[in-house]
């Protein structure tokens, strides 16, 4: 489904990520883990396409899309769900859900409306309510729901967990659960990694902008030094 080729990338001339090489099968789970600052959030931000290539490839289901448009790739089937939300905060549920869903015929949006409303029921019942006064879990499953809409095939996830109350974090890896049966592949990047590595097929670990190491989420978890030095200081 993805495959990084000695991937580098960053921000104008600075480098957050050097030669990074990884790949997800279609219907996986990849957790990225490692400690803030590792470049987790580069690397999804490069496979959108919002950071400056400095070397590698981005191949998407074979297709190389490495400058490719970030458009482009929403159209291709890649959604982000990032790091502190941002939704449009001034616009209702139903609103945020319909941006979300621009680039596709309004034929389906209604059907990809009912999709998100039946995996979170909570944003059917405050679609007219507006973004800012929902609770961070509300707002987190909008995120979800917003990217939902875009009907990807490879769902990036930046920090599902993060700021979120037990239950919140609880009900959006339901969703991701029930997303992963529907066919969905995931990368997900995430903090709490007790619930990443129960999660996910497969784990990479990356420090200082580097793959430390890749394997299964048993090998991962089997692995205590890996844990404690990297993973942990998450």
């Amino acid at each position: 489904m993805l495959r990084l080729e000695n991937l580098s990338c960053g921000y104008g001339p600075v480098r957050a990520v050097h030669s990074l090489s990884l790949a997800i099968a279609e219907r996986e789970t990849l957790a990225l883990l490692g400690p803030n600052g590792a470049g987790k959030t580069s690397t999804i931000m490069a496979i959108m396409g919002h950071t400056t290539i400095h070397g590698g490839s981005i191949l998407f289901r074979g297709e190389d899309i490495t400058h490719v448009p970030p458009v482009k790739r929403v159209e291709l089937g890649i959604a982000l769900v990032p790091e502190g939300r941002l939704l449009f905060s001034d616009l209702s549920v139903e609103d945020n859900l319909t941006v979300g869903g621009y680039r596709h015929a309004m034929a389906r949006d209604h059907t990809n409306r009912q999709r998100v409303y039946a995996l979170f029921p909570r944003l059917a019942e405050r679609r007219a309510q507006i973004a800012s006064s929902l609770s961070g879990g509300e707002q987190q499953m909008l995120a979800m729901g917003r990217a939902l809409m875009a009907e990807p095939k490879l769902l990036l996830i930046d920090e599902l967990s993060l700021g979120l109350m037990p239950k919140m974090v609880d009900l959006c890896f339901d969703a991701l659960a029930a997303l992963r049966k529907d066919g969905v592949t995931i990368l997900l990047v995430e903090q709490n990694t007790t619930r990443a590595l129960d999660f996910a097929d497969q784990v990479c670990v990356m420090t200082s902008g580097s793959l430390a190491f890749s394997g299964s989420a048993a090998q991962t978890k089997a692995n205590d030094r890996l844990f404690d030095v990297f993973v942990g200081a998450s």
